[in-house]
This record gives C-alpha cells, sequence and structure tokens, in this order.
C-alpha cells in the first residue's frame, strides 16, 4: 500500500469512527433520524452554497501550483517581513515545550482532528430543523477557502521551517513522516499567509459558540480542537505567529459575512439560538 493511501485510509477509518460517536452523543438519535428522512430535502435546499464551495476546492486544487508561480514573480514577498516582525517567536516555542508527547498530540490534532473539526458541524447543522446555519456554514468555509486562495496568490511567503531549519524543526514529518504523502497534495511550500488550518478552525469554533443553545456539548469540544489546531501550527513548525493572527483574522471576517450573505444585512443576530 503506497503511503499516501494507508494516510488516507487511516484518517478515513478514525475519522469515520470519531462522526460515528459524536453524531449519537451530540447530534442525537432523534435528529439523525430525521435527517435521514429528510436528506434529500436539506441537500436540494443549501444545494447553492455548496455547489459555491465545490467549485471554490476545485479551483484551488487545478490551480494551486500555477498561482504559486503566479505569487513567486509578481507577489508581496514578505517572509523576511514577518521574520523581522516576530523573530524566533516559532523557535522559542519549540524549544521551550517540545516533548514527544506533545509531539504526537498536536501532530494527530494537526491532521486527524482538523478534518474531523472540518466534518462534524457540517453533520450536525444539517440535522437541524432550518437549514440556515448549515447555509452559513458551507458559505464561511467557501469565503476561506476563496479569500485565502487570493492572499495566497498575493502574498508570497516560506514558513519557519523553512526560513529557520537550524531552529525549527519539522516536527510533523519528523515523528510522523507518512503525513507527508497527505500535506504534500494539498499544500504548497509557500501557503502560509494566511493558516487556512487556523481560520477554518476559528471559523468551526465561532460557529460552536454562536450554536451553542443546539449543541451545548459540541462548544467546549469545538474550543478545545480548534484552539489545539492553531497551537499545532506553530509548535509544528509550520506557520508563523503573524500567519495565525491573520488567519484568525480571517475567520471572524468570513463568518460575519456569510451571515449577511445568507440572512440579509442587519440580520445576523436575530437566528441566533432559533434553529428550534
Amino acid at each position: 500500500m503506497s503511503p499516501l493511501l494507508s494516510v488516507v485510509s487511516s484518517l478515513a477509518l478514525w475519522v469515520g469512527s470519531a462522526l460515528l460517536v459524536a453524531s449519537v452523543a451530540i447530534i442525537g438519535p432523534r435528529r439523525l433520524y430525521a435527517l435521514w428522512d429528510d436528506l434529500r430535502d436539506r441537500l436540494w435546499e443549501i444545494r447553492k452554497p455548496l455547489a459555491a464551495l465545490v467549485v471554490v476546492l476545485i479551483a484551488s486544487a487545478i490551480g494551486r501550483g500555477s498561482l504559486q508561480t503566479v505569487s513567486e514573480l509578481f507577489g508581496l514577498q514578505l517572509t523576511w517581513a514577518i521574520y523581522a516582525l516576530e523573530g524566533n517567536f516559532v523557535a522559542w516555542v519549540q524549544a521551550t515545550f517540545g516533548s514527544p508527547r506533545l509531539t504526537m498530540y498536536f501532530s494527530s490534532v494537526y491532521v486527524y482532528g482538523y478534518v474531523f473539526l472540518l466534518a462534524f458541524p457540517f453533520l450536525a447543522y444539517l440535522a437541524l430543523p432550518r437549514t440556515t446555519t448549515v447555509k452559513r456554514l458551507v458559505v464561511a468555509y467557501a469565503l476561506n477557502y476563496a479569500i485565502g486562495l487570493v492572499l495566497y496568490t498575493v502574498v508570497f511567503a516560506y514558513g519557519p521551517r523553512n526560513v529557520m531549519p537550524d531552529m525549527v524543526t519539522s516536527l510533523l514529518f519528523t515523528h510522523n513522516p507518512e503525513f507527508m504523502a497527505l500535506t504534500g497534495e494539498v499544500n504548497e511550500p509557500t501557503n502560509v499567509f494566511p493558516s487556512l488550518h487556523t481560520s477554518l478552525s476559528v471559523t468551526v469554533g465561532t460557529f460552536a459558540v454562536l450554536t451553542r443553545r443546539e449543541y451545548p456539548l459540541w462548544t467546549p469540544i469545538a474550543a478545545w480542537l480548534a484552539t489545539s489546531v492553531v497551537i499545532a501550527t506553530m509548535y509544528l513548525g509550520i506557520h508563523w505567529l503573524t500567519d495565525v493572527i491573520a488567519g484568525t483574522a480571517l475567520a471572524l471576517g468570513a463568518v460575519s459575512l456569510s451571515y449577511r450573505l445568507v440572512d440579509g444585512e442587519g440580520e445576523v443576530e436575530n437566528d441566533v439560538g432559533s434553529e428550534e
């Protein structure tokens, strides 16, 4: 079995199992039965935002390499500006807190926890009686990817592991070399500003807080996982603190804009907690 197939199989097994357990414990059998009976109609209702997300993902997958070339030739060269701004912060994080147990935890969270964090809310919000929240979520995902792709093209910057290889270790690959087969398929070495792992995780965390009445158990779980992913991006030497701050800003902007696009301007707060 190839390394890529091995990682994908492991990812599908663990994330699928986690989704099954979380669905029963957090969504509940009643909502799951209702979702099963009404799945086709609910998917039809969210077809437009879902189609937009698929288009953005396909564009990202197809154009990622070409856009990186454009970024390298014409983009803003910000690697050293970022380094001058924050210095050896990421190196300090690794030197101060690095340990085999933390490396194993953050590596697992960065890959397995991240996929679960993004997948579960789609299922959970699709199971709500109204599709408003899942529409907002899908639109927010699409905005994160679309704006992120633009910024990746406009800004050309390498991560700390590339700039300071003698001080920052690529812990994700050092302790989990098989992950390189997966990340190599979805990332470019200059895809650092902003951190999409951060922006999408914070997006999920924000939605979890906004929907805490519907899924109170999910809120602390999402907050913990989202925070862990954000820290992991720096601990593993993948992103700068600057990337994380930009990713957080992107997430908050995407969530706010998703409310406006789905509900109409001025209606952001009217529907929070009213899915039942």
